[in-house]
């Protein structure tokens, strides 16, 4: 159980985090608005991360599957930052 606490809560909220810097990074438009709107996913990310935690078959495949996403999402971030060349 306490892993999937620590899978959930501050693991599931850097994931988010993650996801949130890459789709601000990679929507198209305005970046106010493409910030707005990542923001937006995020906070729905968070509690889908959350709840995933708790519904995956065991605590650990919770916590390498949100791993996996993190690293995902910060890859895509990373790549964007080289790509364009601005924070």
């Amino acid at each position: 159980m306490t892993l999937r606490i620590v899978a959930a809560v501050p693991l599931g909220y850097a994931v988010a985090s993650l996801w949130a810097m890459a789709l601000a990074r990679l929507l198209p438009g305005d970046r106010a608005e493409a910030t707005v709107a990542a923001t937006l996913v995020a906070f729905a990310l968070c509690a889908g991360n959350a709840m995933w935690a708790f519904a995956a078959r065991s605590g650990w495949r919770a916590f390498w599957m949100l791993a996996v996403a993190g690293a995902i999402a910060g890859g895509l971030t990373w790549l964007s930052i080289m790509g364009s060349g601005r924070l």
